[in-house]
């Protein structure tokens, strides 16, 4: 694939921003394919730059402006045990027999436990949800909770979770296991009837791009195939499409090939406002917009998240799983007050992190930071903003006495999930694991100097500390009379857009800002063109907390290079075309 940013020469000559960035802009390369692109299918030459960069041929663009999920869904039993997991879920069914399900607390374990809560209603069967609460019982399978299930059930199926917990799947003598899961399998798997899971270390790894979500997807696709075969009836499983796109965005999963088909026909999905639980929180959002990618990503899934990060760990799932709209309301409101509250402990706990790391050497491989009482239920969200802010891997973990209970997050290029496994298999930590870019840890505070620092030994070798601060890449350049609705739409044809698939950013040469205002507390919003008659509304949230806001709010009529992403604001009926402002420079 054709990359932007392996150029050293700058954008439009910033080499540093308003910001203290550097713009890169398309490569050469990029530029010639584009322009290639653009005569040979009469597409917006910025759009087929756009798709140049995705990889994204002549021939193909078609064809990827309007994905087919029929095209790039995967056949299930690719997977192992898929045949095997989904055989055994059709026998449950079938023979009435009591089902648990047992999920992570975060997003995704909470859209996979809805998505078989969902299914099973579908069929006349109730299941038993178990969330585990994040300070009391920690991540994954725990050995009372699963053998307590056990007693009660036939058979519990773990989502999220469950393919290093060997302790705990063996205390569920009397039931049957499966486990579907994305998380990074160990040498061994442990005791349960199926373990479907594409980060099995026996797996290709062709699919290790999907979430839990999509796996437990693809099992119910399989489930639904096999009872097709047998003549029998099955849900409609396109319905579910829009659980599967929250989790797949809120999980930052790349959104690459079938990911991008699922995300796509989620929100299509979502914005029919049939899910009960979606559409409340919705409603408490205050969202009067069709859902986008970043909608799931800012808006819904941190509000999802908040029950199992500072609240009622099985709130978000059971949410998600309601078809009472009243139940739906109450949890939503609940959601909304808590993750509030969770931003405040975020912020006290970031604040202090930002103390830590920078007493440190921030050019080092690993940005780390450690702190007594810091809630287990923000470390991962605090090392996500560390790790924008430095462009490093980064490590939050907060102590309780003795213990302590991390959470990180990693760049680009670098699989922390991986060096996390193998500092638990030596002893470093006392349990940790992951995927690529995100992973658990629990340590004492003996284990935490030499632990981070074999970690950044290991994070080293995979490339990490050799990035400076992230430069802001670039689609290309924009004069304000090409940016129009129409522009606007086709470039959302090439979404959606999140981790692995940035969403397109233009720059606005040599501008001239008609007017500046602050709104709210901390935004900015502004008015610009560039003489010839077309103008543009601009807003920057945030910008005033930074030089960047101020400098635009007095801007003395001085001229600016201005650069963001393109979206359409709806109000009273109309669409206009408005710059969501990221960055601003002299011209």
């Amino acid at each position: 694939m054709l990359g932007a940013g392996d150029t050293a020469k700058s954008f439009l000559g910033v080499e540093a921003s308003l910001s203290g960035r550097k713009w890169v802009g398309p490569t050469a390369d990029i530029d010639r394919h584009a322009s290639a692109m653009a005569q040979q299918t009469g597409l917006p030459g910025v759009l087929c730059n756009v798709l140049v960069r995705q990889g994204v041929t002549p021939e193909t663009a078609e064809s990827y402006l309007a994905p087919q999920l029929r095209d790039l869904l995967p056949d299930p039993r690719s997977l192992r045990d898929m045949e095997k997991a989904a055989q055994r879920f059709l026998q449950a069914i079938k023979n009435c027999e009591r089902i648990a399900v047992f999920g992570d607390y975060d997003v995704d374990g909470g859209a996979s436990s809805a998505l078989l809560l969902d299914y099973l209603r579908s069929v006349g069967l109730r299941a038993t949800l178990y969330i585990p609460d994040r300070i009391d019982e920690g991540y994954g399978p725990n050995a009372p909770a699963m053998a307590s299930l056990a007693a009660d059930h036939d058979l519990i199926i773990c989502v999220d979770c469950g393919t290093l917990s060997h302790k705990a799947l063996a205390a569920a003598t009397a039931a049957d296991v499966i486990v579907l899961d994305h998380h990074l399998g160990g040498e061994t798997l442990p005791p349960a009837l199926a373990v479907v899971n594409p980060n099995r270390q026996d797996e290709t790894g062709d699919l290790a791009h999907l979430c839990a979500a999509a796996v437990v997807f693809l099992m119910l696709v399989e489930a639904n195939r096999q009872a097709r075969a047998e003549g029998g009836a099955t849900p409609d499983l396109l319905a579910m499409l829009d659980l599967v796109a929250l989790a797949t965005v809120a999980d930052v999963a790349p959104l690459i090939g079938v990911n991008r088909a699922l995300v796509r026909q989620g929100l299509t999905v979502m914005g029919k406002r049939a899910r009960a639980g979606l559409v409340a929180l919705s409603d408490v959002a205050k969202l009067d917009t069709a859902p986008s990618s970043y909608h799931l990503g800012f808006v819904m899934g941190p509000r999802v998240n908040a029950g199992g990060r500072i609240g009622q760990a099985d709130l978000g799932a059971r949410l998600l799983a309601t078809d009472n709209p009243h139940d739906a309301a109450a949890m939503a409101e609940r959601l909304d007050v808590l993750n509030t509250e969770r931003r405040e402990i975020e912020a006290a706990v970031r604040a202090a992190a930002i103390e830590q790391v920078e007493s440190r050497d921030t050019s080092a491989p690993l940005i780390w930071a450690a702190g007594d009482n810091w809630h287990p239920g923000v470390v991962g969200i605090v090392a996500s903003r560390l790790k924008e802010t430095y462009n490093r891997p980064a490590i939050v973990i907060g102590f309780d006495e003795n213990d302590g209970k991390g959470s990180g997050r990693s760049v680009s290029g670098v699989d922390l999930g991986a060096s996390i496994q193998k500092l638990a298999s030596e002893g470093l930590l006392s349990k940790g694991g992951g995927h690529k870019m995100a992973a658990g840890l629990s340590l004492t505070r003996d284990m935490l100097a030499p632990a981070m620092e074999r970690l950044s030994d290991l994070l080293e070798k995979q490339g990490a500390g050799t990035a400076g601060p992230a430069d802001l890449k670039l689609d290309g350049m924009l004069m304000p009379a090409a940016a129009t609705t129409e522009l606007i739409e086709q470039l959302e044809n090439a979404g959606p857009f999140g981790a692995g698939a940035r969403a397109p950013r233009f720059a606005f040469p040599d501008v001239a800002i008609g007017f500046a205002k602050r709104v709210g507390e901390t935004h900015l919003k502004i008015n610009f063109g560039d003489g010839m008659g077309q103008r543009i509304d601009a807003i920057c949230f945030g910008a005033m907390e930074t030089d960047l806001g101020k400098t635009l709010l007095e801007h003395g009529g001085k001229r600016f290079h201005l650069a963001g992403r393109l979206e359409l604001n709806t109000w009273g009926g109309r669409r206009s075309v408005q710059l969501r402002l990221e960055d601003a420079a002299f011209a």
